[in-house]
């Protein structure tokens, strides 16, 4: 699955740590997001979505 996750991290000036804290993960499964190794759970998907305020859609899609 694609996502636009460091983009938009990048684009608010978040380390992969800051994000990591928001979303009350490790940094290794932010990382692990960012590069297609792991696809979030549906709910960390929802948090992701609501940090952003964006559709889940929006930061992710089907490759």
């Amino acid at each position: 699955m694609k996502n636009r996750l460091k983009v938009l991290r990048a684009e608010r000036d978040w380390s992969q740590a800051d994000l990591a804290e928001r979303l009350s993960v490790s940094r290794q499964s932010v990382n692990a997001i960012e590069t297609g190794k792991y696809d979030p759970s549906l709910p960390l998907a929802f948090k992701l979505a609501a940090l952003f305020d964006l559709a889940i859609e929006e930061i992710f899609q089907l490759d």
